[in-house]
């Protein structure tokens, strides 16, 4: 597998890039939040990349970080999750808001990307809740993320935290975001509390 591409852009388009090596220019498609955070055309990037080999297509995928490559690794690993399901997905859903959706059960924020119904969704967040919750997936660092260590105290109150704000109207990946920002080792309550406040100012 061809894990990077070193060398000069030299065209982008929404969800493709083209980068020389070695006299060769690579095509890679890509998810359309990775052209605009790559360098402009004739200037040297770095692309991370997965290889799809099928018996009537070879393909290249590129993205602007480990952290994409390896969820769009994670993510094409689901039953039914070809790379333009993944690709959509990561057009969508930065690494990092793939795992507190997985990790919170939010099936629904899946549902933002072309191509994922209610039933995908679901199966994306059943297949993968355990891999995510083990804390590192194929070198995403998900120490970080809410409820990542359940074993934990600290986590188990934020976990009551999160699921209070569920019940007061706000979705489980909402919730697990705004609860990740506050000290876990906070009482209860003032973590519901000061999550609320963080929250009030984005609705």
């Amino acid at each position: 597998m061809i894990y990077c591409l070193t060398g000069k852009i030299i065209k982008k388009t929404m969800n493709a890039v083209v980068i020389s090596c070695g006299g060769v220019g690579y095509y890679a498609q890509c998810p359309a939040s990775v052209a605009g955070a790559l360098p402009g055309v004739g200037r040297e990037a770095t692309l991370y990349t997965v290889m799809s080999v099928t018996e009537n297509d070879v393909s290249l995928y590129g993205f602007a970080t480990e952290e994409q490559q390896a969820c769009f690794e994670m993510l094409t690993a689901v039953s039914g999750v070809g790379p333009k399901v993944g690709l959509a997905i990561l057009s969508v859903m930065e690494p990092d808001r793939v795992a507190l959706a997985i990790s919170a059960g939010d099936h629904k924020a899946f549902k933002a990307a072309s191509g994922v119904g209610p039933k995908l969704a679901q199966r994306i967040v059943l297949e993968l809740k355990d891999k995510v919750a083990k804390g590192f997936v194929d070198g995403i660092n998900l120490e970080d993320v809410a409820g990542a260590s359940s074993a934990a105290p600290a986590a188990a109150g934020a976990g009551q935290a999160i699921a209070a704000l569920v019940s007061l109207g706000y979705s489980q990946s909402e919730a697990a975001v705004a609860v990740s920002k506050i000290d876990s080792s906070l009482p209860v309550e003032e973590i519901i509390k000061l999550a609320l406040r963080g929250m009030a100012g984005r609705r």
